[in-house]
């Protein structure tokens, strides 16, 4: 039977690849002589349960479900609030595109949101019984890692770059950059020895994922040292100043392949008018009930251990080779999803580029290379979804920013920052990037400063331009 035939006994267009299949599947059957699909399919539709364990057709009249259930639910777009006044029209059109999902409950725009794909960079969707690969992202369990170390402050001292050479190496030594970045020697840790067969994708990266460990991605991840000041006790540490390594990385290319592997089969099976709109088809969302949901969140959290392991060698490795000790860290990740309760309903919350903050909670949010980063404690603002930015976020695309600017300008201004920049792109300079402080400003309900970074010597993933200029 061909679409035309399928679509003429009722079957809608979106669940015609479910039809094709178990009409071939029970064509290929000796037994399957006595099914009429033409008098079976429209039985089907009308009651789809009855055959919801059909040996042949129960795809189909699971496909069919999904679909009446979604065609009677009430898609009245749910509401959202915004945190800041320096936000891109793209960023509302995308998170007011997200809500008008049916599997949308609630959402939130941070004061760094910018343009993404499906979600904006600074997004935050909760779902119910349902979870979007994009609206996680793409670098799956990105994050930010500060380690606190016994190292003199002395040593950062810009201007005598003989005192900080033994910094300069541990940053050039300790991690690599780039989009495929890996170490010819791959390191080792436990996460390794987790199960990686849990579901395809993951079974096919995991050599990928062990010679990536340690390393860091281009755009806007980086390691760097800088100074932490406590003016109160904080961290189990007297107030101070302190050097710190503070990283921001994530699941490198396995990461990027569970999102295009779950994103596909997502967009196969939403709603042809999902996946046919250039604006929605990176919103496709999986069902949790569904096999396809369960192994996308198996896939999804293995990530988000391996995100955090990569920050552990990284960290290991450079606080090694500096010839300090940690003394105390803090980690938090975003590009994730997380199975909370808000309003007393279970949802899935997706932070696309944005901070878990609940009640008490400790993360860091960065400003760019040259200004502050800040340690943060979590308010727990229901209307935020208990969530804050993650950074300072883009104030212009990344192509903008290398038409704009030259080297010379920015130069100066690290050098008056005492900042020394060891590789970057010229589209992570300050001037791409929003005001931080205003941004942190503009959550001041959302998250409680308790400690302030400030950078010394930056290290990112150069692209030549610096050279260049």
């Amino acid at each position: 039977m061909n679409k035309k035939q399928l679509i003429q006994l009722g079957v809608p267009e979106d669940c015609i690849p479910q039809a094709i299949s178990c009409v071939q599947a029970a064509a290929k059957a000796e037994k399957s002589k006595r099914i009429k699909p033409k008098k079976l399919i429209p039985m089907l539709i009308a009651a789809p349960d009855v055959y919801a364990s059909d040996e042949f057709f129960s795809p189909l009249a699971i496909a069919i479900s999904q679909y009446q259930l979604e065609a009677e639910t009430d898609v009245s777009p749910c509401g959202y609030k915004t945190w800041g006044d320096d936000i891109d029209a793209g960023s509302f059109q995308q998170i007011e595109n997200a809500c008008q999902l049916p599997v949308s409950v609630a959402a939130a725009l941070m004061p760094d949101a910018h343009l993404g794909y499906g979600l904006p960079i600074g997004g935050v969707l909760a779902t119910e019984n349902a979870v979007i690969p994009y609206g996680v992202g793409v670098d799956i369990a990105c994050r930010m890692k500060l380690t606190v170390t016994d190292l003199p402050v002395e040593k950062l001292h810009a201007n005598d770059p003989a005192e900080c050479k033994s910094l300069d190496s541990a940053l050039k030594k300790g991690t690599c950059f780039g989009t495929g970045g890996k170490w010819r020697v791959p390191h080792n840790h436990d996460v390794l020895d987790e199960d990686w067969t849990i579901t395809a994708v993951t079974r096919e990266n995991k050599d990928r994922a062990w010679r990536q460990l340690g390393t860091s991605g281009s755009g806007n991840h980086f390691v760097e040292w800088g100074v932490l000041t406590l003016p109160q006790n904080e961290l189990g540490m007297e107030p101070g100043r302190y050097v710190a390594l503070l990283s921001h990385s994530g699941s490198r290319g396995s990461g990027a392949a569970v999102c295009k592997r779950y994103t596909d089969i997502a967009r196969r099976n939403v709603p042809a008018k999902i996946r046919n709109d250039k604006h929605l088809r990176h919103l496709s969302w999986l069902h949790m009930d569904t096999e396809e949901g369960q192994s996308y969140w198996a896939a999804m959290n293995l990530m988000g251990r391996y995100a955090s392991a990569n920050h552990h060698v990284i960290h290991k490795n450079v606080v090694n080779l500096s010839g300090g000790q940690a003394i105390a860290t803090v980690e938090n990740h975003h590009n994730f999803a997380w199975k909370e309760t808000h309003d007393g309903k279970e949802v899935y919350v997706h932070r696309k580029g944005a901070t878990p903050a609940g009640t008490g909670e400790l993360g860091v949010i960065p400003g760019n290379m040259a200004d502050s980063a800040f340690v943060v404690r979590g308010k727990g603002n229901s209307e935020s979804l208990n969530s804050a930015s993650h950074g300072a976020g883009r104030r212009m695309s990344r192509t903008a920013a290398k038409k704009e600017f030259g080297w010379k300008q920015w130069r100066e201004h690290l050098d008056d920052r005492n900042v020394r920049l060891l590789a970057g792109g010229i589209d992570e300079v300050p001037g791409a990037y929003k005001n931080i402080h205003e941004v942190m400003a503009a959550q001041s309900d959302l998250v409680e400063v308790v400690g302030e970074f400030f950078p010394r010597i930056v290290m990112m993933c150069g692209d030549g331009s610096r050279a260049e200029d």
